[in-house]
């Protein structure tokens, strides 16, 4: 973990420091995206309901945005088809997207950012986050494969690789009788 590291709700004055963060972050961290994608998708979850201002970070090191990541509120699908009856609260957030700023790769920032985000998530009085991405990163940071909460993937990689869809608690049994389906239809971009 990175000491140094600080976390702030971000600002519209942040908006285009998180465009460039994002795009050489996942440009120089991933072979699956160009950022472009997730800009989008950033833009997609600000303009929706399930945006939470408070919840939505740039991380700072030396008074420098080295990353960016967001908690949305997301309603469980109670099929594997989708269809989340137009509700927009929920008992648990999705963390999506992460991005560390890449020249500060492989320092700790990431998981730094996260430990301070769930304390805020926490805080708030959700009951647990999901997250889709890479199981050795976010193992890391207490998320476990999802099936094990009764919270199944329907898409995506989570289908090849079930431990790539992630779930933790806020605090121990907080997800317990919360079941259902990770259906991202709310969006166009995820």
């Amino acid at each position: 973990m990175n000491q140094r590291v600080t976390i702030r709700p971000e600002e519209h004055k942040d908006y285009k420091d998180i465009v460039s963060l994002i795009l050489r972050s996942f440009q120089e961290g991933t072979e699956y995206s160009d950022g472009t994608d997730i800009i989008a998708l950033v833009e997609e979850i600000r303009d929706s309901k399930y945006y939470i201002p408070e919840l939505s970070f740039v991380a700072e090191l030396d008074e420098k945005i080295v990353g960016h990541f967001l908690f949305s509120h997301f309603p469980l699908s109670s099929t594997k088809e989708g269809g989340h009856g137009g509700e927009a609260k929920s008992d648990i957030v999705m963390l999506a997207p992460v991005s560390v700023h890449a020249d500060y790769f492989r320092q700790g920032v990431g998981k730094t950012m996260l430990k301070l985000g769930l304390e805020k998530v926490k805080e708030l009085g959700y009951k647990g986050v999901t997250v889709e991405g890479n199981f050795l990163f976010y193992n890391q940071v207490g998320f476990r494969t999802s099936s094990e909460y009764h919270i199944y993937p329907t898409s995506g990689w989570p289908m090849k690789e079930p431990r790539c869809m992630m779930c933790q608690e806020t605090y121990a049994g907080s997800l317990k009788g919360i079941e259902g389906y990770i259906v991202y239809d709310m969006y166009y971009n995820a």
